[in-house]
């Protein structure tokens, strides 16, 4: 038996350093090794037929636009049957190269746009494949108090879970946002998490690819150096994996919370403390996770004077009840006035 075999393994992604800042020297891909003997072969079981059918599945049924070589979903089934012994036998070997992401802005409900990063459709269906069984490995871990992108919950409960809070007589909101929490995700530190649980090197060399994909912007390629791009199957579970250290965090000092993707709100009792905690856990975030909360958006404030995917709650001592958030009110009427047309006699309090 080799000395490699012998020991157990590490893969060299749990060398670094979960402190370790994004400008230090990157991790260089072509340095990992293949899976030892004896270790679970995860690639393998990403490469399995009825995983790929099911990310077969939702590709289609999630659509999308095409990427940058400009395949269709439609067209997705057919370039498989011919090439995808050819794809699998590159990502086995670690020679896959994912195509650079589309750039696509879109614009937010409360003004400003949002960037998309849309990828070609063979790499959202290997993206789908490789998400579906890290989430498996992930999801046992993930905290209660985290909604967004997870099986079986939904915004609403999200917002039921705060209510209860509010409801227990935590009438003060911390609300904590973070700055272009996508765009500043540092790949080491995500690697480096992700292999706390992810043992097959193969697999993090496949995802950080995706990470490094680059992005198409005028025809030519820019480079990813951090970031996880929004538009991918990859990225939800990736985002909810690198917040999961916060969760961690916020339940160790035993603070009643709510996370939907990067939307974050904490319940306390007074202002008092509402102000001790956006002050550490802000600290927390950009210190110890190497990310940005903007303070202009983040604050104390009572439940009902604050919005929180959309909604909010009234202000009553005996029974507190979730209700629209006023711009929410304000956006439905105005996408109204856009489908009826402003000319409609039919008002638009009627049709809301």
């Amino acid at each position: 038996m080799s000395g490699l075999q012998q020991r157990k393994w590490r893969g060299p992604y749990e060398q670094l350093s979960l402190w370790d800042d994004c400008s230090s020297e990157p991790f260089v891909a072509s340095s990992i090794p293949e899976s030892p003997t004896g270790e679970v072969q995860l690639l393998e079981k990403i490469l399995e037929r009825e995983n790929l059918r099911r990310a077969l599945r939702q590709v289609r049924r999630n659509k999308g636009a095409p990427g940058v070589d400009g395949m269709t979903v439609r067209q997705l089934g057919r370039h498989l049957k011919k090439h995808w012994p050819k794809i699998k036998a590159a990502i086995l070997q670690g020679r896959y190269k994912p195509l650079p992401v589309r750039r696509k802005e879109i614009e937010k409900p409360e003004g400003g746009g949002r960037l998309l990063g849309i990828p070609a459709v063979v790499d959202r269906f290997i993206q789908a494949a490789v998400a579906q069984v890290v989430s498996e490995m992930w999801e046992p871990i993930f905290s209660e108090s985290s909604f967004g992108f997870r099986p079986g919950r939904s915004q609403h409960d999200a917002v039921r879970r705060a209510l209860g809070y509010v409801r227990a007589g935590y009438r003060y909101v911390v609300d904590i946002d973070l700055s272009q929490f996508f765009d500043r995700v540092c790949h080491d530190r995500l690697l480096s998490r992700l292999a706390t649980r992810v043992k097959d090197p193969r697999v993090l060399k496949l995802i950080r690819a995706f990470l490094k994909s680059g992005v198409m912007v005028d025809g030519l390629t820019e480079a990813t150096e951090e970031g996880v791009p929004q538009g991918g199957p990859l990225s939800p579970v990736l985002s909810n994996v690198v917040l999961d250290e916060l969760d961690k965090e916020l339940e160790r000092r035993g603070l009643r919370f709510v996370r939907f993707a990067d939307d974050i709100v904490i319940y306390v009792k007074s202002r008092r403390a509402g102000e001790r905690v956006l002050q550490s856990v802000t600290r927390f975030i950009t210190r110890r996770m190497r990310l940005k909360v903007n303070a202009d958006k983040s604050g104390v404030n009572h439940p009902w004077r604050s919005k929180f995917l959309g909604f909010t709650f009234t202000n009553s001592v005996a029974q507190p009840l979730i209700r629209l958030h006023w711009k929410t009110v304000k956006r439905m009427k105005e996408r109204v006035r856009e489908l009826t047309g402003r000319s409609s006699e039919r008002s638009v309090k009627r049709v809301v």
